[in-house]
């Protein structure tokens, strides 16, 4: 079922692109777009409030396995996002997918296959994929 969600978002997007077709186009919005979603992180943070950003040099020691690594590792975010700052997050990372599966479309890769060979890489490194 996942499958033919993924599909039927990146056909729907081929459908209702039509002012940006052009590749540049498309560079160009999903370049904008992710701005977009980081900017609506950084409003979370510095208007809202809901998330806090404590970030500090992770230091991991030559105890640590690599098995254990992700214990050892913060991703420095405090609080949960609001709803409304969840909202607006979900709406411009949901953009972000589009222009993504928009420049699927333009090059002629299908967004599914990209996403599963990702995860069988990820699958296949395991911890170790972290380190690249």
């Amino acid at each position: 079922m996942k499958d033919v969600i993924c599909d039927q978002f990146q056909d729907t997007v081929s459908q209702l692109l039509i002012k940006h077709k052009s590749i540049l186009d498309v560079l160009t919005k999903q370049q904008e777009s992710s701005t977009r979603v980081n900017r609506a992180i950084v409003k979370a943070v510095t208007s809202c409030g809901c998330v806090e950003i404590h970030a500090i040099k992770q230091e991991i020691g030559d105890e640590i396995s690599m098995e254990n690594i992700h214990e050892a590792l913060n991703n420095h975010v405090k609080g949960q996002l609001c709803e409304q700052c969840r909202e607006v997050v979900e709406q411009e990372l949901g953009n972000h997918l589009f222009y993504i599966a928009a420049l699927c479309n333009s090059l002629d890769l299908n967004l599914l296959d990209i996403i599963l060979k990702e995860k069988k890489k990820i699958n296949t490194l395991g911890i170790y994929n972290m380190l690249r």
